[in-house]
């Protein structure tokens, strides 16, 4: 019955016109007397932030802020955070290609829209990680790679916080996303980037076919999630993460077998 409310509920708001309506608002120049209430109350740390929060020309402009250069050092890891956000979960893919998100059973198949592709992974490992309308936006190679195939599944999104993940209809396989696959060193990995209700769009900031880790790729611009997966044998995830835990671009997640 919950989910059923949840879901009549977020159908109700998440129409063309209202995600229209937001955009709109968050990219105009009256948005950016939202942004003191905003850094208040999500307690946004300004210290990092590329320029002076008052420099900021609309809500929009805020949300995809930029860092200060030396603000996201590079871990000697393998495999490092793509983003700032929590470790929603990490663990093997169970089953030869399903895996589990806060209890909720995702085919690996359906998100990548590929049961070939899905195959590859099959009895590997993967990491959720989700930022919420708090956390820095951009996203940045998690691993030195090129990138072999890169593809947009999915139109309308839904929430991807706690409620939308036990609640939602299936929001990492079923949301707009966009899948990166990168051959590496340590097998092939999948970046998905998955988009969030309302303001519903991943951006590409890198062109090109090789991917530097450490290196921006992309933007969300709003809270969203993003989903790695690696194939089976070539990597180890760091013994000191938990599912929970709070990630900075850069850090560490995974080292080689």
């Amino acid at each position: 019955m919950k989910k059923r409310l949840y879901q009549s509920m977020i159908e109700l708001g998440n129409g063309k016109t209202s995600s229209a309506v937001l955009k709109r608002f968050a990219q105009s120049a009256i948005s950016r007397k939202a942004i003191p209430g905003f850094v208040n109350a999500y307690k946004i740390e300004l210290g990092d932030i590329g320029r002076p929060s008052g420099q900021y020309t609309s809500l929009h402009d805020f949300f995809t802020r930029s860092l200060k250069a030396d603000a996201r050092p590079v871990a000697d890891a393998a495999l490092v955070s793509p983003v700032d956000g929590r470790l929603e979960i990490h663990g093997a893919i169970e089953g030869g290609s399903r895996f589990k998100v806060k209890g909720i059973d995702y085919s690996l198949a359906e998100l990548l829209g590929s049961q070939q592709m899905a195959a590859r992974y099959g009895n590997g490992q993967y990491a959720i990680l989700y930022l919420s309308p708090a956390d820095y936006h951009r996203i940045h190679s998690p691993v030195n790679g090129q990138v072999v195939k890169q593809y947009m599944l999915g139109e309308r999104s839904y929430p991807v916080n706690r409620l939308g993940l036990v609640y939602g209809k299936s929001p990492i396989s079923g949301n707009r996303r966009l899948i990166t696959e990168l051959e590496t060193p340590y097998g092939c990995i999948l970046v998905v980037k998955v988009g969030a209700m309302y303001v519903n769009s991943i951006e590409l900031t890198e062109f090109g076919t090789e991917w530097e880790k450490g290196a921006e790729v992309a933007y969300f611009s709003f809270g969203s999630t993003v989903a790695l997966f690696f194939e089976s044998g070539h990597l180890q995830f760091e013994a000191k993460i938990s599912d929970g835990d709070r990630v900075k671009v850069g850090e560490p997640l995974a080292y080689m077998v």
